[in-house]
C-alpha cells in the first residue's frame, strides 16, 4: 500500500479533522506542516498538474481576501503557484498524497478513498 502524506497547517481545523479520522481508522500517514516545513515548488507544480491549480487555491480564506483585487482578477497558473509558495495559507487544505494520487480538501468521499470513512 502506498504511503499517505498529509500536507497542511497544524492549527487548521480541517487538517486536524482529517488527521483525527485517519488516526481513528488506523491509517498510517505522515504529516507535513507546509507553513513550518516549507513546500518545494516542484511538488506544488505536480499537485497543480494532478488536480489543476484552481483546485489548490483557497478562495474562501482570509489570505485570498487580503490580496489586492487586481492580483485576484489576473491570476493564472504561474501567478497562483508563486502566490502559494509565498503564502502557503492560500493552499486549500489538506492536500493528501497517496502514491501518485493527489486529494485536495477533506470530505466523506476523500475520507473513504483514503481508508478513513
Amino acid at each position: 500500500m502506498s504511503e499517505r502524506v498529509v500536507y497542511g497547517i497544524a492549527n487548521c481545523d480541517i487538517v486536524r479533522k482529517a488527521r483525527r479520522a485517519l488516526d481513528a481508522a488506523g491509517v498510517d500517514f505522515r504529516f507535513v506542516d507546509f507553513r513550518k516545513d516549507g513546500l518545494e515548488e516542484a511538488r506544488l507544480r505536480r499537485w497543480a498538474e494532478a488536480v489543476g491549480w484552481e483546485a489548490l487555491v483557497n478562495r474562501r480564506g482570509t489570505t485570498w481576501r487580503q490580496l489586492p483585487e487586481d492580483v485576484r482578477e489576473a491570476i493564472d497558473q504561474e501567478r497562483a503557484i508563486a502566490l502559494m509558495l509565498e503564502h502557503p495559507t492560500l493552499i486549500k487544505r489538506p492536500v493528501v498524497e497517496r502514491g501518485s494520487d493527489v486529494y485536495v480538501g477533506w470530505n466523506a468521499a476523500t475520507a473513504s478513498e483514503l481508508g478513513a470513512g
